[in-house]
């Protein structure tokens, strides 16, 4: 039994958004991300998936890919991303599926391990920080704080968090998020969000104040999810 991680599956099996047009790697992609999970994840593993998981903008456009990932081997543990404007309640999806749990305010265990997160949102002073994103921004900040506290009220003291945004500026400058995760000893942040070699170096990575960050977009990562624990 082990535990992986990826963002940003971006599939489309009822809408036309082919993703080639953002880089020759994406080609062909959801191919390579069906061969890597059959090749690594086996029935008793979780794979975390880190928002962005499909282009559909309705439930009914979105299904198949989530009756693809049905269909891959494992439970999938999801959080909501920027693109996935099908999401609805969490206690609605979570009936859908057997082998596929949404992540809002709620948690899931893993062991000793509580996973904890959500969507969270850009940054102050991000370049493309506004007015209109500090109201979101902290509104993310109290939804993740909320799954962290959640997680600690049922007795957890060992915390992961899963945001599809990254949790600081491309400055890498402290944000809410961090100051959460400082806050309640968290021990590692898989992020995604993130696309693209110039992207990728806005990314915190390794080890600051204690918490191990990691950013694991599915183009990071060759559309292979990682191994975050056994």
């Amino acid at each position: 039994m082990s535990l992986y991680a990826i963002g940003d599956l971006h599939l489309s099996t009822s809408v036309d958004k082919p993703m080639d047009i953002f880089g020759k790697n994406w080609a062909g992609h959801e191919e390579k991300i069906t061969e890597n999970w059959i090749k690594k994840i086996n029935k008793d593993d979780t794979v975390l998936l880190l928002g962005d998981i499909s282009w559909g903008t309705k439930m009914a456009e979105a299904k198949s890919d989530l009756d693809m990932i049905d269909n891959f081997p494992g439970k999938k543990i999801c959080i909501k991303g920027n693109h996935d404007y099908w999401w609805g309640t969490v206690t609605k999806m979570n009936s859908m599926y057997e082998s596929i749990e949404f992540i809002n305010t709620n948690f899931y265990v893993y062991g000793e391990y509580a996973i904890c997160g959500g969507r969270g949102w850009i940054c102050p002073n991000d370049y493309k920080f506004d007015e209109s994103d500090e109201k979101i921004y902290k509104r993310e900040g109290i939804r993740i704080e909320m799954s962290i506290k959640s997680a600690i009220k049922a007795g957890f003291e060992k915390i992961i968090v899963i945001t599809h945004y990254p949790p600081t500026n491309d400055s890498l400058e402290p944000s809410i998020f961090t100051e959460i995760y400082e806050k309640y000893g968290v021990e590692r942040v898989y992020y995604g969000h993130l696309h693209g070699e110039e992207s990728f170096e806005m990314g915190l990575k390794g080890e600051r104040n204690g918490i191990i960050y990691s950013l694991v977009s599915a183009d990071y990562i060759d559309f292979d999810p990682v191994k975050v624990m056994d």
